[in-house]
């Protein structure tokens, strides 16, 4: 394993610590066997509920050998199986397979997000559901401007992380059907903090 490698997992880890609070509330609903896309280091294991059946945890970092992620899979009262693999090409699963796909700061940093939709749509059960809270395209017009100038810079510095996708509209444009969508703005400055916190169905 090279320095980037050892290291980018344990950044990563103590950065996305700080939405922690508001984890509980996007992944609480999910139920029977999930997916989630972007398992980054395990931070939502401790917040599914009890009608897990089993979590596949998907990311193109891996994470095998890292000490906190390993506590926390073995800590799940549910299995866990990972894989490092990005979420935009073919998904190795049959369609139909999940009741909930989850994802959680996710697609702003995914290179085809509407390929990964499309994806996890289809491996989502009819009338499955998808969980998310995502940052994205603020609805104020000036922080939008600045997103827009701003995000050309920030993908290249951030590892392809992207500040100004409108996460309603690519959700509904992969063929998913909103029954819930709470936007806010979060912690933080506002280019990157307005939120996205949402359940949709595959129709």
């Amino acid at each position: 394993m090279g320095v980037r490698e050892w290291i980018k997992p344990r950044a990563q880890d103590w950065a996305m610590r700080f939405m922690d609070d508001l984890r509980p509330e996007a992944v609480i609903e999910a139920s029977g066997d999930v997916l989630e896309i972007g398992f980054g280091t395990g931070l939502n294991l401790k917040h599914y509920g009890e009608n897990v059946r089993g979590l596949w945890g998907l990311d193109p970092m891996n994470t095998l050998g890292v000490p906190k992620v390993e506590r926390r899979i073995e800590r799940a009262p549910f299995p866990v199986e990972r894989m490092a693999l990005r979420a935009d090409g073919q998904l190795p699963f049959d369609a139909g397979r999940f009741d909930c796909v989850v994802t959680t700061w996710t697609l702003c940093s995914i290179p085809d997000a509407e390929a990964a939709l499309a994806e996890m749509r289809r491996v989502l059960k009819p009338g499955g559901r998808y969980l998310f809270i995502e940052h994205g395209r603020s609805r104020d017009q000036g922080t939008m401007r600045w997103q827009d100038r701003i995000n050309p810079v920030w993908r290249r510095f951030t590892d392809g992380c992207n500040i100004n996708r409108p996460v309603d509209r690519m959700v509904k444009e992969g063929g998913f059907e909103l029954t819930v969508l709470d936007e806010f703005v979060g912690k933080g400055p506002r280019l990157i903090s307005s939120l996205y916190r949402g359940i949709a169905l595959k129709n």
